[in-house]
């Protein structure tokens, strides 16, 4: 398949380019692949807390998929005051599984409903309250945004781990050779794919290399499909399948949490999308965007799914193959909403192994580290405190990574906003930018030793010796009629005390 060749105008935006239905449908499909797994894990946890049927749990599994491409097309097609119209891929935020099982122990066995209706009205809370958010767009330079990025890749590598090594920690395989085997097999095939092909193959290298992946596992009995036909082929939503919702101000409160993590991080997402394609993302587009997220996580409930967010394992895809198009996205939108209505396709899907997704994760996530890297690169760290900001901020997101059990012991609300590593860095790196660039009271001219600035220095008796049209060129200083000036070394002073110096700061800036 070929991808056309047309690109945007000067005067369109990227992410408005069509690539036409046949290459769509191509990239779309490598985005559901890249989150399928994610998108049907959140369900599944919670059917299985929740003492659910298998049955039921399919039914929590189809409504997830259905709900996630429906807040997908809204979020990339876009209706008056909803929608960015971004390249996002929405699903089940994993944020609140956590308290979604809490919300189920304390209301006993079978406490969708109460879950449920906690989403429900926490999201419109969080309806509400989008017009704060979508105006902090100021406080989200490159610095900040630079930060939450890497910050998502590297929250991102233990899923890729997990996913390589098998997935499913109680199966004996858990870690096997083989298992690592597959996933470097599929790593290599990107990567060889990326070098070798075309244009077009290298845009598809992921999906190509997923495909290549399990076609190798099948050949070596590591992919079993036997159960793909296993159940219905078709099955419709049943709205309030699971009864009426149920409304609990505790759980209500604990989900509202829940909720800003969410705007948060769904935030920081629409940021980064925007950098990586580069495109303007004003506090209009972000309000639309969060508007988005919150209508789609209050509906979704009323056909047995969860909260709705961007997926930051899509943002890499979007930030590694360069397919900036969000028809691209809206076509993984339509693909989700057919595999909720035909759970025979998502089988098929989720047959394919999880080694291999890993091995193609490790580029993914590893492409949304990178990518904030290259913006943390614009960032001036002269004479500033960007450079401990950076260095803060990103130490205190890994904790949740390098430590999963280090805020146990704080209250419930609190280890929920932080035990995301995302949240932790965004929260942190808002903070510090607020203290150091934008409240300057006490700060010093030389703010510490984490300053990656150098004073610059000159002799007095050197900027006299200087006449009006000398000029530098190839490390050689030159007069106005181009005649060679000599430069004398340290060593020709023969001892003499040093001049007095001239000192000049190097300039600065007060936001990354």
């Amino acid at each position: 398949m070929t991808a056309p060749s047309a690109r945007p105008s000067s005067s369109q935006r990227p992410e408005d380019e069509n690539l036409g239905i046949g290459a769509n449908l191509a990239y779309g499909l490598q985005h559901v692949l890249t989150m399928y797994g994610g998108i049907v894990a959140v369900p599944l946890i919670i059917g299985q807390a929740a003492g659910l049927s298998p049955a039921d749990i399919g039914l929590l599994i189809a409504a997830s998929l259905f709900a996630g491409g429906l807040a997908t097309l809204l979020q990339t097609i876009g209706l008056p005051f909803f929608g960015c119209q971004l390249p996002l891929v929405q699903g089940v935020s994993f944020a609140g599984v956590a308290t979604m099982i809490a919300i189920i122990g304390s209301n006993g066995a079978g406490g969708i409903p109460a879950v449920l209706g906690a989403v429900i009205a926490a999201s419109l809370i969080g309806l509400l309250i989008t017009p704060v958010f979508s105006r902090i767009t100021r406080f989200f330079p490159p610095l900040v945004t630079g930060i939450v990025i890497t910050t998502i890749g590297l929250t991102l590598m233990p899923v890729a781990a997990r996913w390589a090594m098998g997935d499913n920690s109680q199966s004996a395989d858990f870690g096997s050779t083989a298992n690592i085997g597959l996933a470097a097999f599929t790593l290599a095939t990107v990567l060889l794919l990326s070098k070798l092909g075309s244009s077009s193959i290298s845009r598809l290298s992921i999906l190509l290399a997923m495909v290549i992946g399990t076609i190798v596992a099948v050949f070596f009995g590591m992919a079993d499909f036997s159960k793909v036909l296993d159940g219905p082929l078709m099955a419709l939503p049943t709205p309030l399948h699971f009864g009426m919702p149920e409304f609990h101000v505790a759980a209500i409160l604990s989900m509202l949490i829940v909720i800003i993590v969410t705007l948060v991080e769904t935030s920081a997402d629409i940021l980064a999308v925007g950098e990586i394609i580069g495109t303007k993302v004003d506090s209009k587009r972000l309000g639309n965007g969060l508007r988005a997220d919150m209508i789609s996580s209050s509906l979704a409930p009323l056909f047995g799914s969860f909260t709705q967010s961007a997926f930051a394992q899509n943002v890499g895809l979007v930030a590694v193959t360069g397919v900036k198009s969000r028809y691209v996205v809206a076509s993984a939108g339509l693909i989700l909403v057919t595999l909720g209505l035909l759970p025979v396709m998502g089988r098929l899907i989720a047959a394919v192994p999880t080694s291999v997704l890993g091995g193609a994760g490790v580029v993914l996530f590893g492409t949304v580290a990178a990518s904030g890297i290259r913006t943390l690169a614009q960032v001036d760290y002269r004479n500033n405190m960007n450079l401990i900001i950076v260095a803060t901020s990103i130490g205190f997101g890994m904790i949740p990574i390098a430590a999963p059990t280090f805020y146990q012991h704080f209250p419930a609300w609190f280890e929920t906003i932080f035990h995301s590593g995302i949240s932790s860095a965004a929260i942190m790196a808002i903070a510090l930018n607020l203290i150091f660039n934008h409240l300057q009271a006490g700060n010093s001219d030389q703010q510490s030793v984490f300053v990656a600035a150098s004073e610059r220095t000159l002799h007095y008796q050197d900027i006299a010796a200087l006449h009006e049209g000398d000029y530098f060129r190839d490390g050689k200083l030159y007069d106005a009629d181009g005649n060679e000036v000599r430069v004398t070394g340290a060593d020709d002073h023969h001892g003499a005390p040093p001049a007095p110096r001239l000192k000049i700061a190097a300039a600065s800036t007060t936001e990354g």
